[in-house]
């Protein structure tokens, strides 16, 4: 369940693309779903992409669906967070986490959470 690292945060113009990446331990991605959430000042931190340990089915926020997807390569024990079209509003802090996780991607449904990557859209 732990430890999980994120990496591949950065600075971005509208319009622009990054690939977020999550290093989980060996059996993690056997076991637990893993989630994708994001907080920006004076936001609540809010579930942007889940993805369940069973059968691979994956959740999407309204305000990122066809924009972002979800993947997961065990092989790697990784979990990616490919983001195009990113726009200003999604400036925020991103983490990985990984949990019981229903559809719905909620925060309390998880348990274990990363450090968190700094993503800034700006011209």
């Amino acid at each position: 369940q732990v430890p999980l690292v994120e990496s591949g945060g950065g600075l971005v113009q509208p319009g622009g693309s990054l690939r977020l990446s999550c290093a989980v331990s060996g059996s993690t991605l056997e076991h637990y779903a893993i989630g994708w959430f994001r907080q920006a000042p004076g936001k609540e931190r809010e579930g942007v992409s889940c993805i369940s340990s069973s059968d691979g089915s994956t959740y999407y926020a309204d305000s990122v669906k066809g924009r972002f997807t979800i993947s997961r390569d065990s092989a790697k024990n990784t979990v990616y967070l490919q983001m195009n079209s990113l726009e200003p509003e999604d400036t925020a802090v991103y983490y990985c986490a990984t949990g019981w996780g229903s559809y719905y991607c909620l925060p309390s449904e998880y348990d274990y959470w990363g450090q968190g990557t700094q993503v800034t859209v700006s011209i």
